[in-house]
C-alpha cells in the first residue's frame, strides 16, 4: 500500500476517506458508519472532516464509526475561518473534539483563509498542539501565495498538510501547488479525486482505459481509473468519499491498478494539464 509521511514522521496510506455530506442523513447514517468501519478494517487510515459538514452531524457520524478503534486512525478535521482567532480555534477545536468522541486530532486544518490573520490562527493551533489537544496542523484550499505567507511564518511545528481540490477536473493544482508542497514536504490531501457530478466518469477516455485494467473485485471502473490517476503523485493523499461498503471496497481496490505511460498519455491528451497559472479551484 502507497504511504505518505507528514513532517513529524507519521506514516499513513495514501487512501483516505472523506466525510463530506455524511451524517446528513438518518437513513443513510448505517450505511455510512459501515463504510467507514470498512475501510478501517481494510486498512484506511485517514478519516478526514469538518466542523463545517453538516453544522458537526458529519463529525458525530465520524465519532460513533470509530467508536473503540480510535488508535487505530489518524483523524482529521477543519476549523472554520470565522472561528480561526486564537481564542476561537481552541473553542471550535474542543466542540470537535466533543462531537468525535476523542481526546485529540492527528491534524487540524484551517478549512480556508479567511480575514483572520494567519499569525493569530498559528498561534491558535500551536497552543493546541502544546495542550495535546492536536498533534500537528494544516491548512486546506491554500494556493502558492498563501503557502508562501505561511512559510514567512515563525513557527515551533512546521505546517503539515494542504488539503485542495485535485482530479482530473481540475488540474490547476499541478502547474506548481503540489511541486512546491513536495520540495517543503507538505502533504497535499486531494478532495473530491473522483471529480463532481458524475460527469468525469463518463468520459470515453476513462472507459477506454478502465478495459485493459482488472482489480481483485472484477474489470476496473472509470472511477478506479480516476482515482488510480491521483494516487499516482507522490506525497498526494486522496480523500474520496464511500457511503456504503461496497462503494469503499471499491475505492480500495483502486490501489491495485498501476496506469502505464500509454495510459498517461492518453489521459493528457484528452484532459490536458494546465499550461500556465490558474486560480485554485473550490469547491
Amino acid at each position: 500500500m502507497k504511504t505518505v509521511t507528514f513532517p513529524n514522521g507519521t506514516i499513513v496510506p495514501a487512501l483516505g476517506m472523506g466525510t463530506w455530506n455524511m451524517g446528513d442523513s438518518a437513513s443513510r447514517s448505517k450505511d455510512e458508519i459501515s463504510s467507514i468501519r470498512a475501510g478501517l478494517d481494510a486498512g484506511i487510515r485517514v478519516v478526514d472532516t469538518a466542523e463545517m459538514y453538516g453544522s458537526g452531524r458529519s463529525e458525530t457520524l465520524v465519532g460513533e464509526a470509530i467508536r473503540g478503534v480510535r488508535d487505530d486512525v489518524f483523524l482529521v478535521s477543519k476549523v472554520l475561518p470565522s472561528n480561526a482567532s486564537r481564542s476561537g480555534v481552541r473553542k471550535a477545536c474542543e466542540a470537535s473534539l466533543r462531537r468525535l468522541g476523542t481526546d485529540y486530532l492527528d491534524l487540524y486544518l484551517l478549512h480556508w483563509q479567511g480575514s483572520v490573520p494567519l499569525e493569530e490562527t498559528i498561534a491558535g493551533f500551536e497552543d493546541l498542539v502544546a495542550a495535546g489537544l492536536i498533534r500537528s496542523w494544516g491548512v486546506s484550499n491554500f494556493d502558492t501565495d498563501g503557502m508562501r505567507e505561511i512559510a514567512g511564518i515563525k513557527a515551533d511545528t512546521p505546517c503539515a498538510a494542504n488539503q485542495v481540490l485535485y482530479s482530473l477536473d481540475y488540474r490547476g493544482v499541478e502547474f506548481d501547488l503540489l511541486a512546491r508542497d513536495r520540495r517543503e514536504g507538505i502533504v497535499t490531501m486531494a478532495y473530491s479525486p473522483l471529480g463532481q457530478g458524475g460527469d468525469l466518469l463518463k468520459a470515453p477516455v476513462l472507459r477506454q482505459i478502465a478495459q485493459r485494467h482488472t482489480t481483485s473485485l472484477g474489470p476496473a471502473t472509470t472511477a478506479q481509473i480516476a482515482l488510480a490517476w491521483v494516487l499516482r503523485q507522490e506525497n498526494v493523499l486522496a480523500i474520496p468519499k464511500a457511503g456504503t461498503p461496497r462503494h469503499q471496497g471499491e475505492n480500495f481496490a483502486a490501489q491495485e491498478i498501476t496506469l502505464t505511460r500509454e495510459d498517461l498519455a492518453r489521459i493528457d491528451e484528452s484532459i490536458a494539464p494546465p499550461r500556465r497559472k490558474e486560480p485554485l479551484a473550490m469547491i
